[in-house]
């Protein structure tokens, strides 16, 4: 560890010498005298590296709080790199002048700056996308005050030249969160993407390939029990009919969330698409299979751990791919299809509410009195339904001919 008097002592050489303090921190003594704080960290797989300052500027104890900080968003999923930049972008944009802070740039990047902490790695790949690509080289300069619905029209019709028909949907959607924000902020007097309604061809809904076929659910089960690749896969791949989350959801699974005497998986709001907490009962079935996968993985932080990446969850394809090494190709069924194949199933042959299945698949209830309801009334139904679901595919996994329950009492 370094001490103050073994900094004030360090003299320089002919070439940069590295003093090492712990977790990370380094003082760089360049030859010409310069001693620069430096952080070491991982994030997404990487190693990177920032800097903290100048000593004497920026003191020891300084460099150290610094890097705690830095090691605090690690834990918080939080890529310390990037928030440095969206900070500087949100500190640029409150220092630059008057007419600079009433560009549409100034308040998207201010906007972002904002709300980007709470989203996902994945949407903020996408508003990102939007924002750099396809809004900022063309409104980025422009007062905030005088875009109107034909220049966004403009914007927004040469993402549809390339085909990009969701895409120009969403871009559009982003500009008017940030106009909206505008507005708020008195930045903005209105926003005019409502007048543009009905301008851009419908987007095309996207539907998963998803077996539904009872039969067919069947062999597909008993194909799984047959893979022969690694077992994090063949057991994620267990759980993906037995829980239908998220393909996401389920490879990022911690073993902190798992509540095995309650027989929970509590999912935290910042993994979930809604970003709301979300419940999953877990059955008897799916207990005892992440049992068997406890003493693999059970020491570290995720249930799927990626063997090639430390301290990571299996990649995005890991279930796709294994899904196609099985004879299934994309026609015919994807990892997000397990999501489908339960609804579809569960609404034809269980017997049970739609607003109980509905709030297991974790969709958005859009009334907000109801939502609260769906939380506090669905959960002994659901509980209910899951071990019902993993005893009916246990069933179609024999070959047996399942008789469906509705007008059993199920509810």
């Amino acid at each position: 560890m370094l001490t103050d008097s073994l900094i004030r002592a360090a003299k320089p050489a002919a070439a940069v010498m590295r003093l090492l303090d712990e977790k990370g921190l380094y003082l760089f003594v360049t030859p010409e005298g310069g001693k620069w704080w430096r952080c070491r960290y991982r994030h997404g797989g990487k190693e990177q590296m920032l800097s903290l300052g100048t000593y004497p500027t920026v003191t020891l104890k300084e460099a150290r709080r610094r890097r705690d900080e830095i090691r605090r968003q690690l834990v918080a999923g939080i890529d310390p790199s990037a928030a440095r930049k969206a900070q500087r972008a949100s500190d640029a944009a409150q220092d630059d002048s008057a007419a600079r802070a009433e560009t549409f740039e100034a308040l998207a990047l201010e906007w972002y700056a904002k709300f980007s902490p709470g989203w996902s790695v994945a949407y903020v790949k996408k508003i990102t996308g939007h924002l750099h690509g396809d809004l900022l080289p063309w409104l980025g300069p422009r007062p905030a005050k005088s875009i109107d619905a034909r220049e966004l029209l403009t914007v927004v019709q040469r993402i549809e030249a390339r085909g990009a028909i969701e895409t120009a949907h969403r871009a559009l959607q982003t500009c008017g969160r940030i106009l909206r924000y505008g507005v708020a902020t008195g930045r903005a007097d209105r926003d005019p993407t409502g007048d543009l309604r009905g301008a851009l061809p419908p987007a095309r809904t996207r539907n998963f390939a998803a077996i539904t076929d009872p039969k067919d659910v069947g062999h597909l089960l008993r194909a799984i029990e047959g893979y022969t690749g690694t077992f994090a896969v063949k057991t994620a791949l267990r759980l993906a009919p037995r829980v239908f989350v998220r393909p996401g959801e389920l490879r990022r699974a911690e073993w902190a969330e798992i509540d095995f005497d309650g027989a929970e998986w509590r999912i935290p709001s910042r993994r979930m698409k809604m970003r709301a907490e979300h419940i999953v009962p877990l059955s008897r079935q799916v207990l005892a299979i992440l049992e068997e996968i406890r003493p693999l993985t059970g020491a570290g932080r995720y249930v799927f751990p990626n063997l090639r990446t430390a301290g990571q969850p299996l990649s995005d394809v890991a279930l796709l791919a294994a899904l196609r090494r099985l004879g299934y190709g994309k026609e015919e069924m994807t990892a997000h299809g397990f999501r489908a194949m339960a609804s579809s199933l569960l609404n034809e042959e269980g017997g049970f509410s739609p607003d109980a299945i509905e709030r297991q698949l974790a969709h958005a209830e859009r009334n907000a009195m109801r939502r609260i309801y769906d939380r506090s009334q669905h959960l002994p139904e659901r509980r209910r339904m899951m071990q019902w679901w993993s005893d009916y595919l246990d069933a179609l996994a024999q070959g047996a001919k399942v008789v469906p329950i509705r007008g059993r009492g199920a509810r």
